[in-house]
């Protein structure tokens, strides 16, 4: 492989944060999010509980005393701190005051989950002392966003969930969900809990599987493309908003970095695909097209554009922190829109500290891309961004936190961009902000 390994040297008492990820990421993609341990509930997913302990290491490794997190400043870890004390803020001021009985468990439980998405970005970020296990991690993530795409492919033909026969011992599930359709096509799932989460799955994935495809040289061919290949057959098959419009915002971020033959090769790969669409099932590309010229009279769409001045009440009534992260119940509106949520919820300051950890995230690695001089590195950044950009984009689509598998998806790859600035602006890194100049090859 084209990349140098660059260490860090490692705390006295280290994990294998790669090895441990890989179980977070096994539990979170194939283990249903409907299946929980009966006796906690909401708060009883596997994966949720495997970041809290993801949490548990980190506060022992680095604040316990053990060793300090990486010297330098990390904006990424910055940023999430900023938001952590916003939300304990919000949280504060809400159990404080007057609050709905059938409120305050939400409110524990919507903490708790932060905390285990915050746990896995932090372990990610500041327990990967090698480059080449980091991109160990973003491998295994395409490996398992290859097979979750390959899943709803098998849906699709089949017209079968699947999972919706799976039981596994000890685990208690919510009632069964059937494979849903829109204009007469089947709209896969995979493991997630509903299309629109998977499409945005499939969004952040993208730019990674590609990545994986053109620089993990080392593995045989076939092999680095195939999750690239799973993703890119289902995405159009998804009729979902989400994983077109995500996808798209993914790819345009790609190919403003790109060089030009792999934009051609892009656009002829984009031209062909739409081709054989039109040929075999040109009812899908008419039901495709369908999905944004008839958006304005699609209920779903129509819903989200009624919630709006809803919205707007709730928010004047605590527009600064808001009433408290989950304590905004179905009950009260789907607003099928996280921002409104955590306008609602959080308030205008903790939304903002929200959006600024994926601009910051976003920005970090598009400056790392500037001033490397490695082409994997600089892929691997832009990649990232894409994937952050996608990610923070599809949280209009839906109420993305109610949704363990896309949000925490998109923590870990928060945490994997703060892993690589933290790697790549080492010591022996190049003065901020000055370009590296490549040498010619």
């Amino acid at each position: 492989m084209t990349t140098a390994v660059r260490r860090l040297r490692p705390p006295t008492t280290a994990i294998d944060a790669v090895g441990w990820l890989t179980l977070y990421l096994v539990l979170l993609f194939f283990v249903p999010s409907r299946f929980v341990i009966g006796q906690l509930g909401s708060a009883g997913a596997p994966s949720m509980l495997f970041g809290l302990g993801s949490l548990a290491l980190w506060v022992f490794m680095f604040v316990g005393g053990l060793r300090r997190p990486a010297g330098s400043a990390q904006p990424v870890r910055i940023a999430l701190g900023v938001l952590l004390l916003c939300v304990g803020i919000s949280y504060v001021l809400a159990m404080a005051g007057p609050m709905s009985a059938d409120e305050v468990s939400p409110a524990d439980v919507a903490l708790l989950t932060l905390a285990s998405w915050a746990g896995t970005l932090l372990l990610t970020h500041d327990t990967t002392f090698e480059r080449d296990r980091l991109d160990t991690l973003v491998w295994r993530l395409a490996v398992c966003g290859g097979l979750i795409a390959l899943l709803g492919i098998v849906q699709v033909v089949t017209r079968e969930l699947w999972v919706d026969q799976l039981t596994i011992p000890g685990l208690a599930s919510s009632p069964g969900y059937d494979l849903s359709g829109r204009g007469g096509f089947p709209r896969p799932a995979g493991t997630s809990i509903h299309p629109i989460e998977y499409g945005m799955l499939l969004a952040m994935l993208l730019p990674l599987v590609l990545h994986v495809g053109f620089h993990h040289v080392h593995r045989g061919r076939l092999v680095r493309w195939l999750p690239a290949l799973a993703v890119v057959a289902v995405i159009p098959v998804t009729s979902s908003r989400s994983a077109y419009l995500g996808a798209l915002l993914a790819l345009g971020v790609c190919v403003i970095g790109w060089a030009t033959r792999r934009r051609l090769l892009a656009a002829g790969v984009g031209a062909a695909g739409l081709l054989a669409m039109l040929v075999v099932t040109p009812n899908l590309f008419n039901a495709t097209v369908g999905l944004f010229v008839g958006a304005a009279d699609d209920p779903s769409v129509t819903s989200r554009v009624e919630s709006l001045p809803i919205a707007g009440d709730f928010i004047a009534r605590s527009p600064l922190f808001g009433r408290g992260l989950g304590t905004f119940l179905p009950k009260y509106r789907i607003f099928d829109n996280q921002y409104l949520v955590l306008l609602v919820t959080i308030g205008i300051v903790g939304t903002l500290a929200f959006l600024a950890l994926g601009v910051t995230t976003a920005v970090v690695m598009l400056r790392l891309r500037w001033i490397v001089a490695d082409e994997a590195t600089r892929d691997l950044a832009l990649s990232l961004a894409a994937a952050v950009c996608a990610g923070f984009a599809c949280l209009v689509m839906f109420d993305a936190f109610s949704f363990p598998m896309a949000t925490g998806t998109l923590f870990l790859i928060l945490g994997i961009a703060g892993a690589l600035w933290k790697l790549e602006r080492g010591p022996t890194a190049a003065p901020f902000g000055r370009r590296v100049v490549r040498s010619p090859r």
